[in-house]
């Protein structure tokens, strides 16, 4: 089979949609089929992130001709104009690897697009109403030409028909998974090197995620602050700050905590293994997400794991990982006090067990049965 993939955000976002993109490459690239894979992208950056992708065998790379470079003209080629390519009309199928698909697919050629989240529906408060209306936009024509959806999680696939009213015999559940650098288990030293490298502490609580009003950092700064100052760790917060960061910060002013957190806003993607396995605790407070792969990263990485009820949470945490209301610090301080002094590993064990299904072999194996038409 010949497939085509929206490759924008494989070569240009560095944070979830890019690391899904990367990660549906990878895996089928390591998979022994005949099959050609062409990615369509309106620019590439050149980073670390992206370098496998470029005069890599099994790949061909297709972006706007030269007299299309400037922005907007990109912008409408990866919407529409890439269907005049003659790389595009011999496909077999297109894959829409973040919520669109190109006006106008030819028929011959079968569509599908992954679906992330809804949450710009269901919170769209902490959005713009320009980006909630751009986006509804753009995921209802997406869901109403492809010949088949995929969703990250079962919650996500509820969103879909709840929200946009799709046809759920369109819809297949696969799951995302999570870098593999997140199975390798880090030396002492390197642990210790990160750490160093980012001012940590022995001990400290983690979390991971943009520092935005639907990640609830003021919830967990709330919780930390009620466990007893004798015995508890640092809380670390690792993620991309905005404006919410200020509401964070005051709360931890008002509580008398500011030199037990520690902000990390420009982590290297190759030290949070270290940063993450160096954690006691790892804490996801989130009001709702599509599916959370910090969560997964988490897991992966050896570390107990405290997360929101509701949501998609439990699909990625499983049954071993303890759950909170996000809306009750006190029920976050009872939980992470009562975790900070257990013994966790039969419980980090079985989370491993649970995260089996995120595995890559797994990705790989459903992709390509999607694939078939």
């Amino acid at each position: 089979m010949k497939i085509g993939f929206d490759a924008k955000r494989l070569f240009n976002n560095f944070t979830g949609l890019g690391n899904y993109s990367r990660f549906v490459m990878d895996v089928l690239l390591e998979d022994a089929s005949d099959n050609e894979y062409v990615l369509f992208t309106p620019k590439i950056k050149k980073r670390k992130e992206t370098d496998r992708f470029i005069d890599r065998p099994g790949l061909k790379l297709v972006t706007p001709p030269a007299g299309m470079k400037p922005s907007p003209l990109a912008a409408l080629w990866r919407s529409t104009l890439p269907l005049h390519a003659a790389d595009f009309s011999s496909l077999d199928v297109y894959h829409g690897l973040s919520h669109e698909l190109p006006i106008g697919i030819p028929k011959y050629v079968k569509s599908m697009v992954t679906i992330h989240d809804l949450i710009f529906l269901r919170y769209p408060q902490f959005y713009s109403r320009f980006d909630v209306m751009m986006h509804h936009q753009k995921v209802k024509h997406a869901c109403k030409v492809a010949d088949r959806i995929i969703a990250v999680s079962e919650q996500t696939a509820s969103d879909v028909v709840e929200f946009l009213g799709a046809d759920p015999k369109k819809i297949k559940v696969i799951y995302q998974g999570c870098h593999p650098q997140f199975s390798i288990e880090q030396s002492r030293h390197q642990i210790k090197a990160v750490q160093e490298k980012y001012q940590l502490p022995d001990r400290y609580i983690l979390m991971v995620g943009s520092i935005e009003a639907r990640k609830n950092a003021v919830t967990l700064a709330k919780a930390f602050a009620a466990l007893s100052p004798a015995t508890r760790p640092r809380l670390v917060i690792v993620g991309k700050p905005t404006g919410y960061l200020d509401d964070v910060k005051k709360t931890i002013a008002s509580l008398g905590i500011e030199k037990e957190v520690i902000f990390i806003h420009n982590a290297a993607f190759q030290d949070l293994p270290a940063i993450y396995q160096g954690a006691t605790l790892f804490t996801y407070p989130s009001l709702f997400e599509g599916f959370g792969i910090p969560i997964v990263e988490a897991i992966e990485s050896g570390v107990p794991v405290l997360t929101s009820t509701g949501s998609c949470f439990a699909e990625a945490g499983g049954p071993h990982a303890r759950y909170a209301d996000p809306h009750q610090p006190e029920q976050w301080t009872a939980m992470m006090q009562e975790i900070l002094v257990s013994d966790n590993s039969e419980a980090i064990a079985k989370q491993k067990e649970h995260a089996l299904k995120f595995k890559a072999e797994e990705n790989r194996k459903a992709l390509l049965n999607s694939y078939r038409f």
